[in-house]
């Protein structure tokens, strides 16, 4: 008969038994997982020192081609700009690399750089009250400087779009010798902007360009797309675009590449058919490419967006220059005369 003392141990030994599977079974277990996690990682492993390896090669790559373009920028530049002025405006927060890159190459074409206007942090408010500063330093400008102002197209930036017309009026003009403002007067209009703490000015930009470059800031706004300072951007380059021979509008590569960046705006608006935008201006294909795009506008082509974040082409196909001994230089056809004798050529 079994009792209950049977049952008892049967039960503690089912339950031993239990526990030692248990233990030997995630021990097995444990192992295993062990062996393949290890695995695992070592492939991963591998995997990130090929790609730091690709990536350093591609790095090495590319500071290569940058050296070869900077040291082959005065042949592929020397001219496209010769005789033209070139006024450049920086949004605030604009990479002083980029800058003075663009500086440098307008010069390696021929081109005079005339000066710098810098736009402050307190253009780019939209706020009610600054609407209301800015516009009052709108309407006095213009009336010192004895021009009339067209209504803004947009409620939130009409402020700033009539101080972009006015700014205009001072640093540019659609031709060499375009009558404009006297210099007197058109350093008044820029000091009564630059008094009220919109914008800070370097050189002589009163001395009118025909060219305007616009610098965007080195890294997208925070607030994406519909951050005030793209909105400006886009009301100045509008008018710039309507105040000069050809505008651009240029940004770095790490704040033109995602939706939210100045450059980016730039492109899926209606004012992309108005100036040309470079999104890889930090770089010396970008900052020929400046000049390319600014040379190609002037000999009639149309506006067109280049770089690497979704533009339009690399950049644009040099327009070849005029050589004064084109014609002389070309070879002249030969005709044969009678019994296949060639004519003689006179010295």
């Amino acid at each position: 008969m079994i009792d209950f003392r049977y049952h008892l141990v049967s039960i503690v030994a089912v339950f031993l038994a239990l526990a030692i599977g248990i233990v030997l079974g995630s021990t097995e277990l444990q192992g295993h997982t062990i062996d393949v996690l290890q695995a695992s990682s070592n492939y991963l492993n591998n995997q990130l020192n090929v790609a730091k390896a690709e990536r350093a090669s591609y790095q090495a790559q590319a500071g290569a081609e940058d050296q070869f373009l900077q040291s082959a920028e005065p042949q592929l530049l020397g001219g496209r700009l010769a005789g033209d002025r070139v006024v450049i405006v920086t949004e605030p927060g604009a990479q002083g690399s980029v800058v003075d890159g663009i500086k440098q190459a307008a010069v390696l074409a021929g081109a005079a750089v005339t000066g710098q206007v810098a736009l402050q942090p307190q253009f780019n408010d939209i706020s009610a009250a600054n609407q209301s500063s800015l516009g009052a330093v709108d309407s006095s400008a213009a009336a010192a400087a004895g021009l009339t102002v067209t209504a803004g197209t947009d409620p939130q930036t009409a402020s700033q779009q009539q101080a972009a017309q006015l700014i205009a009026h001072a640093i540019l003009a659609k031709s060499p010798g375009q009558a404009g403002l006297t210099p007197e007067a058109a350093q008044a209009l820029l000091s009564a902007y630059t008094q009220a703490g919109y914008l800070t000015v370097s050189g002589t930009p009163t001395d009118p360009a025909t060219l305007a470059v616009l610098v965007t800031p080195q890294t997208a706004p925070a607030d994406g797309p519909g951050d005030p300072a793209n909105q400006v951007l886009l009301a100045v380059a509008r008018e710039f675009a309507g105040a000069s021979a050809a505008t651009l509008v240029a940004g770095g590569t790490a704040g033109s590449a995602t939706s939210a960046s100045a450059i980016a705006v730039l492109r899926s608006s209606s004012v992309s058919g108005q100036v040309s935008s470079v999104d890889d201006a930090d770089t010396a294909l970008g900052q020929i490419t400046v000049i390319e795009a600014l040379a190609t506008q002037l000999a009639g082509g149309k506006p067109n967006s280049y770089g690497i974040s979704g533009a339009s082409a690399v950049s644009p196909v040099p327009v070849p220059s005029p050589s004064p001994t084109a014609s002389a230089a070309a070879p002249q056809p030969t005709a044969t005369g009678k019994g296949g004798k060639q004519p003689v050529k006179k010295k």
